[in-house]
């Protein structure tokens, strides 16, 4: 009964979402949450996803992923001519595999603070790249790029918040335009030295105040940081996007057996209706993506009415 519930709950949010891309309808969860929780009705409205390839999306069709979300940097990457990313986008327009979100938005050496900002230069690569999203239907760009946003050893970080603040502004003006939500990804400590945690990335989050730039639970580095669940429901007006993944070796879910229960019992008691990607090292990525979005929605099943 379980697995039926997986494959058949994943593969109707599949068409769902290929439905409100393909027609334009802008979708994120934040343009649905309300304050009232809506747990006895919960839905996870975008489905379970997997963060790869465009090569891999018919195998992940046939895994029950409900989307994909690939690197920004290789599939929109805005170095490349219009008529070389022509081939990329006819390959998607020609899968069942809505390609919702964008990871790795900017390369490490194309810095967002610091003595060494290229405006102009970041803002052109958003530009490209986000006018690219909206030929694929694409609607979530994560902003993590931790080597990006790093702040230079003695940078007055003050100095680089405000900085980081009053670039998003500009970069979510850029997404409005294409109609993609930026959402910001905190990272662990080894990862960056700057937003490490929902609560940094919610004060970020509110300073830039834009409806197209959000926050990102990643569970991973939640767990890292020790961030308790629990600061998925202070988030909830403004998170739009998750990422899940095993603690220990990153492994998909149901390779160690990590119990995600508790980020579903949250996400859940928000009324969450976005999505969720798998982001994971994979060993043999064909036999465990299936698994690993099986077990995924096994436990989201597995929350009980509050």
């Amino acid at each position: 009964m379980m697995s039926i519930f997986c494959y058949e709950y994943l593969n109707f949010k599949s068409l769902g979402l290929l439905l409100l891309l393909f027609l334009g309808i802008p979708f994120c969860p934040y343009s649905a949450y309300s304050q009232e929780t809506r747990s006895e009705s919960w839905q996870l409205q975008g489905g379970i996803g997997v963060c790869s390839s465009v090569e891999k999306s018919e195998l992940l069709l046939e895994a029950k992923s409900a989307f994909l979300e690939v690197n920004i940097q290789s599939f929109f990457n805005p170095k490349e001519s219009d008529a070389e990313f022509a081939s990329k986008l006819e390959r998607v327009r020609k899968s069942s595999l809505p390609v919702y979100a964008g990871n790795c938005f900017f390369p490490g050496k194309m810095k967002l603070v610091g003595d060494h900002i290229d405006i102009s230069a970041v803002l052109s690569y958003a530009e490209i790249a986000m006018k690219r999203a909206q030929m694929t239907g694409t609607k979530i760009f994560v902003l993590g790029s931790g080597g990006a946003r790093n702040i230079p050893e003695g940078f007055d970080r003050n100095k680089a918040c405000k900085q980081f603040i009053r670039l998003c502004k500009r970069i979510a003006g850029i997404g409005e335009k294409y109609g993609v939500v930026v959402v910001l990804e905190p990272l662990r400590k080894e990862e960056t030295n700057f937003v490490n945690t929902i609560a940094e990335g919610m004060k970020i989050v509110k300073a830039v105040n834009h409806p197209n730039f959000k926050i990102l639970a990643d569970f991973y580095h939640m767990a890292c940081e020790k961030e308790s669940p629990e600061v998925i429901i202070d988030a909830a007006a403004e998170l739009c996007h998750c990422h899940i993944t095993e603690v220990e070796s990153r492994s998909a879910p149901g390779i160690r057996g990590d119990d995600f229960t508790p980020y579903f019992r949250a996400l859940k008691q928000i009324g969450y209706e976005g999505a969720i990607a798998l982001e994971c090292n994979w060993k043999d990525f064909d036999k465990e993506v299936k698994c690993g979005i099986a077990e995924a929605g096994r436990q989201v099943a597995s929350i009980p009415d509050f």
